[in-house]
Order: C-alpha cells, then sequence, then structure tokens
C-alpha cells in the first residue's frame, strides 16, 4: 500500500505548490497511482497475506496499492462531476 500512497502524497503536494486546482490535481495523483500499483507485479509481498507465499507472490499486483489505485481514481472522477 505504501507503495502507492508516498508516490501519490509527493504528487498531491506539488500539486498543491503549482496552485493547480482539485481535479488536475487528483487526476495526476490517479495517474501516479496506477503506475504505482502496476509496479507492484514485480515486487515480493514482505507484509500482510500474500506475504506466506513468498516468491510465489511476485507477478501479482498487490491487493492494498490496487485499492489505493481504485481510491484515488474514483476521487479523480468526483472531483471532475
Amino acid at each position: 500500500m505504501c507503495d502507492v500512497w508516498v508516490p501519490v502524497v509527493e504528487s498531491l503536494r506539488q500539486s498543491s505548490e503549482q496552485n493547480l486546482s482539485v481535479p488536475v490535481a487528483l487526476e495526476a495523483a490517479s495517474s501516479i497511482a496506477e503506475s504505482a500499483a502496476q509496479s507492484t507485479i514485480t515486487m515480493q509481498a514482505r507484509k500482510g497475506r500474500a506475504s506466506y507465499l513468498g516468491e510465489r507472490s511476485i507477478g501479482h499486483q498487490d491487493p492494498g496499492a490496487t485499492s489505493v489505485m481504485f481510491m484515488m481514481q474514483m476521487l479523480a472522477l468526483a472531483a471532475k462531476e
């Protein structure tokens, strides 16, 4: 999950410094969240239930990262409306 939250928070901080509108900032954060979540596919889980799988967790997107990605996508969508 932190693999997504850290870059999302950094993106939102930068958007705030640039005085971007909320919809624009959330759209950028959503895009960052998607790429960060996808980057977990090549990682071995070290926390949570997936950690019990060891190397077998490699090749699967982290569920926590995916949930954060979906949340950011929905926030960005809601901000557009």
